[in-house]
């Protein structure tokens, strides 16, 4: 029993510096916790922070600004801004380089995500209230070329990211480009066939013409006009389902990317219910006007049905006055260009109630506007 609390007391000893070092530990990673609660709590208030500083300290005009393209993305800015203030948070553990190296590591790979992130969102954003807005001003045509815009803007952020988080970590990523150049192009001789398929995939997944689970309607030299759902993307192959056989259809993906394709399931619209109520009823040429105004705002916007275009009048319910029904359908593939449409729309309700006031016609537009998904009749 002597002899077990001799060595246990051996054991608890330890000599100053040692008590120094553990004293020292204990306060470094004691601030670091305290700083990284701190961090939760300010990071959580950043877009508040920001945005009171915007407001009292700069121009109306700014605000404005701020309000366009940073609270769409305050999510995006919150997780940006207490990444920043954890990553500041390390300094107090910089002297213990392995466990801080570890952590940075993961820290800046997600800093810079954030960051990439809330780069694409405004860029989304400035594209989408000011950019359709230009073109329109300049009298240019406002279609899907901006979605294509995007994508290459997308591309060069995750580009840059990628150089960043390499020389954040002293990774030579040009001369390692290089290296993986020089040996590419010797496996590219060699396996040729193979590196098609692999570039089909990498198209079919970049422009996305379809999805596993739609229907779709491909011509095959092999099978001709071959209607079937698809089933899964491969690194090399596509396989389509058939709905009658139910047989499997193995096709390259090199030929499926240059292949003529219907997506049966991205056939649909979205009707558009636009309300405006008059205090007063309507005579004919007024009538007339309004739906002048309305097919002209409507009828020259990208991606909008314009034989659609259907205008009701009835009287109100609860108060003297007629209501108007307007009514339109939205084509898109999918819901990128369905939002981007939307846009459009919003400055076509603009051009319709600037064109009305105009004309001396008073009227008040309901919001929202009611958008209601349809199927397209195949």
């Amino acid at each position: 029993m002597n002899l077990l609390q001799i060595n246990i007391k051996n054991w608890l000893f330890v000599d100053e510096g040692t008590r120094k070092f553990f004293i020292l530990l204990g306060i470094n990673f004691g601030l670091f916790l305290f700083f990284i609660l701190l961090s939760l709590l300010i990071g959580k208030q950043t877009p508040r922070i920001l945005s009171t500083i915007i407001r009292r300290f700069l121009p109306q005009t700014i605000s404005k600004i701020y309000e366009n393209l940073i609270v769409p993305l305050e999510k995006v800015l919150t997780v940006t801004g207490t990444l920043i203030l954890i990553t500041l948070s390390l300094n107090f553990i910089q002297q213990y380089a392995g466990f801080y190296q570890f952590l940075k590591f993961f820290l800046n790979l997600a800093l810079i995500i954030s960051f990439a992130t809330l780069a694409s969102g405004l860029f989304r954003q400035l594209l989408r209230v000011y950019g359709i807005d230009l073109l329109r001003k300049m009298g240019l045509e406002v279609d899907e070329l901006l979605l294509v815009f995007e994508t290459i803007a997308n591309a060069m952020i995750g580009f840059i990211a990628a150089l960043a988080f390499a020389q954040s970590q002293n990774i030579n990523l040009i001369g390692l480009l290089a290296g993986l150049g020089i040996g590419g192009i010797a496996v590219a001789f060699a396996a040729q066939n193979t590196l098609e398929q692999l570039l089909g995939t990498i198209v079919l997944y970049l422009d996305r013409p379809f999805i596993p689970g739609e229907y779709i309607r491909v011509n095959l030299s092999s099978q001709g006009i071959l209607f079937a759902r698809v089933e899964a993307i491969g690194l090399r192959s596509t396989k389509l389902r058939t709905p009658a056989k139910s047989t499997l259809v193995i096709v390259p993906n090199s030929i499926m990317a240059n292949a003529d394709v219907e997506n049966i399931t991205r056939g649909k619209k979205v009707m558009v219910l636009l309300y405006l109520d008059f205090p007063r009823s309507l005579d004919k040429s007024e009538v007339a006007l309004l739906e002048k105004v309305v097919k002209e705002s409507t009828s020259t916007l990208f991606g909008i049905d314009p034989d659609s275009t259907k205008i009701n009048l009835y009287p109100q319910e609860e108060q003297a006055g007629i209501r108007a029904r307007v009514s339109f359908f939205i084509l898109g593939s999918n819901e990128n260009s369905i939002d981007f449409r939307k846009r459009l729309l919003e400055l076509a309700n603009e051009g319709i109630s600037k064109k009305l006031i105009f004309y001396g016609i008073e009227f008040t537009m309901q919001e929202p506007t009611l958008y209601v998904d349809s199927n397209v009749t195949i």
